[in-house]
């Protein structure tokens, strides 16, 4: 009884990988390794998502003020749904006013009974990571801290981040928001996020309400605090342009430091270099801020100078081998081509070929009967599997294959 089945064979490994040795210039150099000084890290092309560095990157930790970048989405989020305007002013609470001139806390000068605007706030908070005016803006915002939290893990979601631990807009121990605490909570709670989680959360903010970025590049800005006083707001991130831990090959313009007991020193950092925009999340790192900052800028001098983005348009440029896999019916046989859903760019070290990137592909939905293979029906475009790549001593990247023809359970396909 003949089946009427098809079964996709993979043409794998075994097969001599045909490269094209232009593309990139041959050698057999590794490209040394990034290292970063701190308990946890991070660092993602966010354009494709590609993963440039990892260190316990999906473990939890407290993460201070970083919690800000999130709590600077839901702000944006409400001014573009007209729940919030960037003009609204809001009136500051004796307990706000509290957190906001206690020196313990960073902070600029709010006076109780005063008003500020939804955008001196957000710029205070994200220049000089204002406490009290971070406090205002979410009670503003939400009505109490509780009601802020919901939005935050509903935003975090839309990110990507399921399972954070959210106690208050802050980032600080939830005591230390006294009267805005969260009832039944440890007074020591602090909010939990891994490196993975803060950079999916900084991609979110970047991707949908890139306006916040000429919030977070802004050196310089003054505050109001009443008729007659102004604080001048100088940027606490040293490697903004011309500051003196700026990188060079490119340009900082973002996000947040944070530092709490708990969480020690932590910092986000973004950029564009080679026409990329870079995230890297590094928490608790250690030794003082300069270090932080140093290391910072070395991890980017060091991505521009080891490494490169190349774009792939279509799986020919890796192995013409890649390229075909080949349907079975009954006795006949024909082939379909694959190739990638979309052109992606990856950052591989400097004189790398693809060859030596180890090209292989994963099929999706394999049929167990037969290795290799895929069950039928496939549509046109639909995905199918993964090109992977092994690009020196960065994480392996995975690019989503898809098949360019029809297949039916019966019956023959388009070629």
């Amino acid at each position: 009884m003949v089946q009427k089945v098809f079964r996709w064979l993979v043409i794998m490994a075994t097969t001599v990988l045909i490269v094209s040795s232009a593309l990139l210039p041959s050698t057999s150099a590794q490209a040394a390794a990034f290292k970063l000084n701190a308990r946890s890290a991070y660092a993602i092309d966010a354009q494709t998502g590609q993963v440039l560095y990892q260190k316990n990157a999906r473990k939890k930790y407290p993460v201070a003020s970083l919690t800000k970048v999130l709590t600077l989405a839901v702000i944006e989020q409400d001014v573009a749904a007209h729940k919030l305007r960037w003009n609204q002013k809001v009136k500051v609470t004796p307990a706000v006013a509290k957190v906001a001139n206690d020196w313990h806390f960073s902070n600029v000068q709010l006076n109780a009974g005063e008003s500020y605007t939804v955008r001196q706030l957000a710029e205070s908070m994200m220049i000089v990571s204002a406490d009290g005016s971070t406090e205002a803006l979410a009670l503003a915002d939400a009505g109490s801290t509780a009601a802020f939290n919901k939005k935050m893990q509903a935003v975090a979601r839309k990110a990507g981040v399921k399972d954070a631990k959210i106690y208050n807009m802050i980032g600080l121990p939830n005591e230390d928001l006294g009267k805005n605490k969260i009832k039944g909570v440890d007074k020591d709670a602090e909010n939990l996020f891994s490196a993975r989680d803060m950079a999916l959360i900084s991609k979110y903010l970047i991707d949908n309400y890139p306006d916040a970025l000429k919030i977070t590049k802004t050196k310089f800005a003054n505050f109001r605090v009443s008729e007659g006083q102004s604080e001048r707001l100088v940027n606490i991130n040293s490697l903004l342009p011309k500051n003196g831990f700026a990188p060079k090959n490119g340009e900082i313009d973002g996000l947040k430091t944070g530092n709490t007991d708990a969480a020690g020193k932590c910092i986000i950092t973004t950029g564009t270099f080679d026409g990329r925009r870079i995230i890297l999340v590094a928490l608790h790192t250690k030794g003082d801020w300069n270090r932080q900052s140093k290391e910072s800028k070395e991890f980017y001098e060091q991505l521009t100078d080891r490494y490169q983005p190349v774009t792939l348009n279509t799986t020919q440029q890796v192995s013409r081998q890649v390229q075909r896999m080949r349907v079975v019916h009954a006795k006949k046989r024909r082939s379909t081509k694959l190739d990638l859903q979309r052109a992606t760019a990856v950052w591989v070290p400097k004189g790398m070929t693809w060859q030596q990137m180890k090209p292989s592909l994963i099929v999706k939905q394999a049929d167990r009967s037969m290795t290799g293979s895929l069950k039928a029906p496939v549509k046109k475009g639909q995905q199918v599997g993964y090109l992977v790549l092994h690009p020196g001593d960065l994480p392996k990247v995975k690019m989503p294959v898809k098949a360019l023809n029809n297949v039916q359970r019966s019956g023959w396909f388009d070629l």
